[in-house]
């Protein structure tokens, strides 16, 4: 542990440190890296505040015992949620021509199984607008995520200005409405684009998802880092059942599927369908 440690402000050591990524792996399945001791600190320190503990042992002896509650918040505080709109941009060119390809035979649906903020949804939703020219077109997003904080701002659909600098101007005047007043910096997601999605929480390590299938795309990006070799063929082996034949997965930049070709072939740049039976 840091020499940084005898200064803080809560009693925390190696062994609570190990606790804690004991306990967030069980939970969530996510593998955190020996090195990640001051991150810990600093995300669950607010959590030792809230309830007026002094020691880290204190605190993860109360969340063994506590209701579901403290095991989301605690969930919340420890889940990294980096995204942006239109991230890996020739992901969405790709969606453009399955929509093509697709769109005369049936209605559509697509999952962003780590939707964090709401970026990656809202930016799949502004393709099929753009796509179809219109803000009824045939697709509905499902848009999920562990952390409930931030599938809140998702649901909501205010940002601050600054997150929308990489769009277009026209993107901005036909899917934000900017704030004025005391919403002054801030902008919303029109309500079309909100109409077309739905906001739900789901753990990828839950034994049952209660999803309908089958998606016609499934955006699962800069997840599967977070889990070991096991734990990804585990979730890959629920997920690719449930995208359609004709369908494809989108992974994030980083992640590779070689241990997984027998669910999973590649078809583009971290691209991928499904493996068909024999």
């Amino acid at each position: 542990m840091s020499e940084v440690a005898a200064n803080r402000e809560f009693e925390y050591s190696r062994q609570d440190f190990e606790r804690v990524r004991s306990l967030i792996r069980a939970r969530a399945g996510i593998s955190l890296a020996p090195g990640k001791e001051d991150m810990v600190y600093g995300r669950l320190a607010r959590r030792l505040r809230q309830h007026g503990l002094s020691s880290f042992r204190e605190y993860l002896d109360m969340l063994e015992h506590s209701d579901g509650t403290e095991w989301q918040a605690f969930t919340n505080a420890l889940t990294t949620n980096l995204t942006a709109f239109f991230r890996e941009p020739h992901h969405f060119d790709a969606l453009r021509e399955l929509f093509a390809r697709l769109s005369p035979h049936r209605p559509l649906r697509v999952w962003s199984a780590a939707a964090s903020t709401g970026e990656e949804p809202y930016s799949l939703a502004m393709t099929a607008v753009e796509h179809f020219g219109s803000f009824t077109p045939p697709v509905t997003i499902l848009a999920t995520d562990i952390d409930t904080n931030v599938l809140d701002t998702g649901s909501r659909g205010v940002y601050p200005l600054e997150r929308l600098d990489k769009l277009s101007l026209e993107r901005r005047r036909r899917f934000f409405l900017r704030g004025t007043g005391q919403n002054e910096g801030y902008c919303r997601v029109v309500e079309g684009l909100r109409r077309m999605i739905e906001f739900k929480p789901i753990n990828l390590l839950d034994s049952q998802w209660h999803l309908r299938e089958p998606f016609d795309a499934i955006f699962c990006r800069n997840v599967m880092i977070y889990f070991d070799k096991a734990t990804q063929y585990s979730i890959l082996s629920r997920m690719v059942p449930l995208l359609a034949r004709d369908g494809l997965f989108f992974a994030g930049h980083s992640e590779s599927f070689f241990h997984a070709t027998d669910l999973l072939q590649s078809c583009g740049r971290t691209i991928y369908r499904r493996v068909q039976a024999n």
